[in-house]
């Protein structure tokens, strides 16, 4: 008799972190949305006990609901937006992520879309590969904006956050933030507003949860406060910027630019975008690095390893 925890595996993972769920537990692959997935639930759905998945496939009540053994979550990624929390605290069931682990290469990123877009290094090297840099008559290349110096507002203080504020040291940045209250024991000025800090930005990084509470928090106003001088650098999920207010704002010039890891249906990027030189956009790779993703995958692991030995989670949302 099989005593291994039996879990189910939402969708492709890491190959490293199949395997060592796969030494660990008897896993359960669910299938693509249809028939054949609502007939495995109905043949397996009594007997899975764990439920690995991710920030962006997360689990629905639907889903949870067709699994009444289940006793544990564990989810690659920190997003929690596509995860009923609710329906498992209801049922008592822990939530395992990757918080903390990503922390740097997230900001990295930020950082890097900051001086992308500021410096317009995309369409630099678009420029050079066209040979325009080498024609005659020359072609000037526009001037781009400083970002030593420059004034950050960052909108979401969290883990991610504050790292990201602690980057903008390194560039002599005056650093101020928005969050639904004051963050303490942080030496950056809060600012009650959003729309006044975007005001006050020449550059703003989005780094705020996602879900209903935050949806379109980056709206008409705030990019009309942000202004054709300021930058929106965009890290945290995509329902969190008007994607159609910010294309308006884009195509008028209102703002000086933005920098997108992140979009409202992925992978969809509205086609708008792909002829404007004043946004850099990237597949969503904040936290793709080799030695991050696999921090992550150990976090999944250690999260089911500490529960089905009686432990906590080390990290639970």
């Amino acid at each position: 008799m099989n005593s291994r925890p039996v879990l189910l595996q939402a969708l492709p993972l890491l190959p490293w972190l199949e395997r060592q769920l796969a030494e660990r537990y008897t896993v359960q692959r669910l299938p693509a949305p249809g028939p054949e997935r609502e007939a495995f639930l109905r043949e397996h759905g009594a007997g899975l006990e764990g439920l690995v998945t991710s920030a962006a496939h997360g689990a629905s009540a639907a889903l949870l609901q067709a699994l009444p053994r289940l006793r544990v979550i564990s989810s690659f990624g920190v997003g929690l937006d596509q995860l009923d929390l609710a329906a498992a605290a209801q049922r008592s069931i822990p939530v395992g992520y990757t918080p903390d682990v990503l922390n740097d290469c997230v900001a990295d990123l930020a950082f890097g879309l900051l001086l992308a877009v500021g410096r317009r290094i995309p369409e630099g090297d678009r420029f050079v590969r066209a040979s325009r840099w080498s024609a005659q008559p020359p072609t000037p290349f526009p001037l781009g904006r400083r970002v030593s110096g420059a004034k950050l507002g960052i909108v979401g203080l969290g883990r991610i956050g504050r790292t990201i504020a602690k980057r903008a040291s390194g560039f002599d940045m005056e650093v101020r933030y928005h969050s639904r209250r004051p963050v303490e024991d942080v030496a950056w000025q809060h600012e009650p507003q959003l729309p006044e800090l975007a005001r006050w930005s020449d550059f703003l990084v989005v780094i705020t949860a996602g879900g209903p509470e935050t949806r379109h928090l980056i709206d008409e106003a705030v990019l009309e406060a942000l202004g054709p001088k300021g930058f929106l650098v965009n890290v945290a999920r995509g329902t969190v910027v008007d994607e159609k207010a910010l294309v308006r704002a884009l195509q008028g010039k209102r703002i000086g630019g933005a920098a997108l890891d992140v979009f409202e249906r992925e992978p969809h990027v509205p086609p708008e975008l792909f002829t404007l030189d004043n946004v850099v956009l990237v597949p969503h790779i904040a936290s793709a690095t080799v030695q991050t993703r696999e921090a992550m995958a150990q976090r999944v692991v250690d999260n089911l390893d500490a529960f089905f030995a009686g432990r906590e989670l080390p990290s639970a949302a």
